[in-house]
């Protein structure tokens, strides 16, 4: 076979066989982390929650998650994934379930910061896991691939959560704790299904012949090789280089809008709707936004792929993301509200799209578990802030203080240099040069 076709065939066999899998996962993983959003709209009455100590609910998940981030993802490096993505998804099942029985604000202040404790590691450890998998030319596939999962937890979730709500009140207890309790179980399911499925290397792929592992494991190695070339070599010097925290700093505005919208959407959308809205209206109508999340994913992952144009694409997503916050702002009334929260996540969601292909240009293998969990967890800070500005704020304020967070993000990433590697077409092939010209492969 020859090495066109042998990278085609073997390409679309990991493909087929982890991208699906991870994706569900994410999507699990998703919807429990903010369906304390559609909880909400009950369970805030229920448990006599305020508007600040909600936002704050909503934000403290994220702290449990900056602490174990890192320590998390060096511990799936050692002992692989398919352990550790395992525990994660069974421990955090547990406590999503556990949710459904808090009796007050303190009950749920714990479990939502021991839900970013078990969490911790799963998002930057996927992302770590996709390096074992793809070469660079694939990342920005295969991530936007997992990130769908967002938009569709929201497809997903926001029917689903509110058709609980209202509908299943089992052995007296209200239907935003059957929310909990139904959705948690899905996490420990594929926990199960994680340990059988999952495989930790291509070395170790039974569902791969030893031609197609010999080819990925040689281009991977190449590609590892040319970023010790490029990239900071030890952990300590990633550490030194502003580059990194330029990454963190500007993934911290990203993710702070992220979930600025994610937990409020639902309580946004019934504070302008009817009086006698129910709760399935609602959640009909909070789909929208995760609607345009699709294309927008979809896009910006592959065309960033196609042009390499990575830093461009982020550039424009935020712009328009920040357009939509201020939209928000001074939006009145139902439906411009939905149409510039729908804008927003467009631009966020097409922002996710193409943010980790970057990102992961700029490790090595040494250092890439550190690296990404080391940006991610500074950005999990940002799921805090952005939930608690919109919880202590009123809504206009709230949205343009977003806005100017992005601001912020989009003038750190034009001071970013592009990716350290980039793919160019050399007759009938593909070539990997430096940003500076230099031939690597």
């Amino acid at each position: 076979m020859n090495e066109s076709a042998l990278a085609k065939q073997t390409t679309k066999k990991t493909m087929t066989r982890i991208l699906p899998f991870i994706l569900i996962l994410y999507i699990i993983a998703y919807l429990d982390r903010v369906n304390l959003g559609f909880a909400a709209l009950e369970m805030n009455a229920d448990l006599a929650l305020t508007a600040e100590v909600f936002g704050l609910l909503s934000g403290i998940f994220f702290i449990g998650y900056f602490f174990f981030e890192v320590p998390s993802n060096m511990i799936m490096h050692k002992v692989g994934a398919r352990i550790w993505i395992a525990r994660i998804m069974l421990s955090w099942g547990i406590i999503v379930i556990l949710t459904g029985f808090a009796q007050s604000a303190t009950h749920l202040y714990i479990l939502r910061f021991l839900l970013g404790v078990a969490e911790a590691g799963f998002f930057p450890g996927i992302i770590l896991y996709l390096t074992y998998w793809f070469r660079e030319r694939e990342r920005g596939k295969a991530t936007a691939v997992l990130l769908l999962a967002l938009p569709i937890g929201g497809l997903i979730g926001a029917p689903l959560s509110a058709w609980i709500i209202d509908n299943i009140a089992w052995a007296s207890l209200e239907g935003w704790r059957w929310m909990f309790i139904l959705e948690g179980i899905p996490a420990l399911i594929l926990g199960v299904i994680t340990l059988v499925y999952l495989t930790d290397r291509p070395s170790k792929a039974k569902w791969l012949t030893q031609e197609e592992i010999k080819w990925l494991e040689g281009e991977l190695e190449g590609e590892r090789q040319a970023a010790l070339r490029l990239n900071k070599p030890s952990k300590l010097e990633m550490l030194k280089d502003a580059t990194v925290w330029k990454l963190a700093i500007f993934y911290f505005a990203g993710y702070t809008g992220v979930y600025g919208l994610s937990f409020w959407v639902p309580t946004i959308i019934k504070s302008l709707s009817a009086i006698n809205a129910t709760n399935m209206e609602i959640g009909w109508m909070a789909m929208l936004p995760s609607l345009v999340g699709i294309p927008a994913i979809i896009f910006t992952g592959l065309n960033a792929d196609r042009t390499g144009k990575h830093k461009q694409h982020l550039v424009v997503c935020l712009l328009i993301a920040t357009v939509g916050f201020i939209g928000c702002a001074l939006a009145t009334t139902l439906w411009p509200m939905v149409a510039m929260l729908s804008l927003a996540s467009a631009g966020l969601y097409g922002f996710t799209g193409s943010f980790f292909a970057y990102l992961t240009f700029f490790f090595t293998e040494s250092t890439a578990p550190v690296g990404i969990a080391l940006v991610n967890s500074f950005a999990a800070l940002g799921g805090f802030v952005g939930p608690t500005i919109l919880g202590m704020f009123v809504l206009e304020t709230g949205m343009f203080a977003l806005a100017i967070i992005l601001v912020v993000g989009i003038l750190i990433l034009l001071t970013m240099p592009k990716a350290n590697i980039e793919i160019q077409a050399e007759g009938n092939k593909e070539v990997r040069v430096t940003t500076s010209g230099k031939r690597l492969t």
